[in-house]
């Protein structure tokens, strides 16, 4: 079976799914890497507002490539996301339900996941040309200057990913032996 996901997400939408399981990503996503992610923490540090309201939203951990003529966004696919682990529990705390990106999580994070009520999102690496035909609109909305890893709007059809990690901290990455 497979999920579709929608945010604004809740615990009771992510109680449902396990580790393993499919889901297809629609509607409002924003994205955001490294640098995105270090203002974030900066602001909230300082006592500001984040761009958004992170409550019940999807982070995905991208860089995307320039727009081609024709196309609202260049190859797009999900950058190593233990990259911004020292930045997600603070996220996670404020209502961010779940981000998209590749490869394991810090035990950090997990136990953040599981105390807040979050999932991580395994998407396809290596997939980015394929996986950007599914991001239907893209806005900047912070940090222009830092190009592409400006913090980003996206609007996303049928997008799809793999729960990595559940809300009860079940990982792909622990039950597959190779």
């Amino acid at each position: 079976m497979t999920h579709i996901l929608r945010a604004p997400l809740d615990n009771h939408i992510l109680e449902q799914l396990s580790a393993g399981d499919e889901v297809l990503v629609q509607g409002t996503v924003y994205a955001a890497r490294d640098a995105a992610h270090q203002r974030m923490a900066a602001a909230l540090e300082a006592g500001e507002q984040l761009p958004f309201d992170i409550n019940g939203q999807i982070i995905y951990y991208v860089g995307p490539c320039p727009a081609p003529p024709g196309h609202v966004i260049g190859s797009a696919g999900p950058t190593t996301s233990s990259r911004m682990d020292v930045y997600t529990p603070p996220l996670l705390a404020r209502g961010l339900k779940a981000m998209i990106g590749k490869g394991d999580r810090s035990q950090v994070v997990k136990d953040a996941m599981v105390k807040y009520g979050a999932v991580y999102l395994a998407a396809v690496g290596g997939a980015g040309v394929y996986l950007a035909r599914r991001i239907i609109s893209v806005e900047t909305i912070a940090y222009p200057e830092l190009g592409p890893e400006a913090l980003l709007k996206m609007e996303l059809e049928d997008f799809p990913c793999i729960v990595a990690i559940d809300m009860r901290g079940n990982s792909v990455y622990r039950t597959w032996t190779g």
